[in-house]
This record gives structure tokens, C-alpha cells and sequence, in this order.
């Protein structure tokens, strides 16, 4: 659908970037060290989450979710729709 949630280095994965709800953002830097403005990103609206431990693969896997909710959230109804069907398959 043209729209990116995530994005990382795949030959070094060390980090990846997601998007996130800015006031949320905002909170999980301030809690985790492994959290940070969004690298080379809209830094109100992208996070970078460092693989190093200090954040774990469940909260990981929570934020990712979050982002792909958040994009496809903006969509309009038929490319959810779209979406959804592809999804399946």
C-alpha cells in the first residue's frame, strides 16, 4: 500500500525503527535506555528500538504492532480492505 511501519538494517540487525503514537513515544523513551528518537526519522513520530537487550521481545513485538496498526489505520477503507485480503492469503 505504499506506507512503511518498520524498517531496519538486514544485514545488521541492531536496531529498528517504528512508528508510535508521539505522547506514547515520548514515555517509552524517558523508560527505556534502548529507545530513542527515531534515527533519520520524523523524531515526533518514529522510535529506534536497540536489539541489546534492555527492551524486551514481547514490548518489541507490542510496538510493531502498534506502528502497522497505526499506518494502516490511515489507509482509506477499500485499501484496508485490500489489506485484510492479502493478509489472508
Amino acid at each position: 500500500m505504499n506506507k512503511m511501519f518498520a524498517l531496519c538494517d538486514i544485514d545488521q540487525f541492531k536496531s529498528f525503527n517504528a512508528k508510535c503514537d508521539p505522547e506514547r513515544a515520548t514515555d517509552l523513551r524517558a523508560s527505556y535506555s534502548g529507545i530513542i528518537p527515531g534515527y533519520h526519522m520524523n523524531k515526533q513520530h518514529w522510535n529506534t528500538i536497540s536489539y541489546d537487550g534492555s527492551v524486551t521481545d514481547k514490548l518489541m513485538f507490542e510496538l510493531l504492532d502498534h506502528s502497522y496498526d497505526l499506518v494502516s489505520s490511515t489507509l482509506k477503507k477499500a485499501e484496508q480492505e485490500e489489506l485484510k485480503h492479502l493478509a489472508k492469503n
